[in-house]
């Protein structure tokens, strides 16, 4: 990758990513020691997560989980940096997500009704408005900050701009980092995409203070 080409995917990532550093993050010297090898997936090859860096409660696993939606819904839980997939029995499959910083959160009800395979990436024009210097749209790639696998959320109809999709950045899982989109490990985002189907329904928890 070009040094143009790696600044030009830095911007990209810090706008979808944008927070200050939080605790656990990965600084410069140890980025590499989050990547094990490389995988071929739909034309692209991408950097494989080194789980051994990966704190095992963000790791892909089966739970116990109260709740009363219908067995596949989505409920994402922006305080513990949780998604789960809603099971029967009181089961669901859980995933470690990043979330919206401060100022970015959002809450309520939503539903997938677009997905994507190595989705491209054009910030909203609000986005663009804080920071001009981002492109104003990214092909897909391994290099895109939205990784392999994106869906979209809308509510009424409405595309809410916001999506469940991968990241380039995984030590920062677990942390408010986005501008209020939900973010997974590459293997985690791809496992969750072949799960849930257009239509699917998605619950944000408000946590009241």
């Amino acid at each position: 990758m070009s040094l143009t080409r790696r600044a030009i995917v830095k911007l990209a990532s810090a706008a979808v990513l944008s927070a200050p550093i939080a605790k656990g993050f990965a600084q410069e010297d140890d980025e590499e020691a989050y990547f094990a090898g490389t995988v071929q997936d739909n034309g692209y090859v991408y950097r494989r997560t080194n789980m051994d860096r990966i704190d095992p409660i963000w790791r892909k696993q089966l739970v116990n989980y109260v709740h009363n939606e219908q067995p596949g819904t989505i409920v994402v839980d922006t305080k513990a940096h949780f998604l789960y997939v809603a099971f029967e029995n009181n089961t669901a499959l859980r995933y470690g997500v990043g979330v919206g910083k401060e100022g970015f959160k959002w809450y309520g009800r939503a539903q997938v009704e677009r997905k994507a395979i190595w989705p491209g990436w054009t910030p909203p024009p609000e986005m663009l408005a804080r920071r001009p210097d981002l492109p104003h749209h990214m092909n897909g790639g391994p290099d895109n900050p939205l990784g392999p696998r994106a869906m979209y959320l809308y509510r009424d109809g409405h595309d809410l701009d916001y999506r469940l999709h991968g990241t380039v950045e995984p030590w920062s899982i677990g942390s408010d980092v986005s501008s209020g989109c939900i973010r997974l490990l590459p293997e985690h985002v791809i496992d969750l995409f072949q799960r849930t189907p257009v239509g699917t329904k998605v619950l944000v928890l408000e946590h009241l203070a």
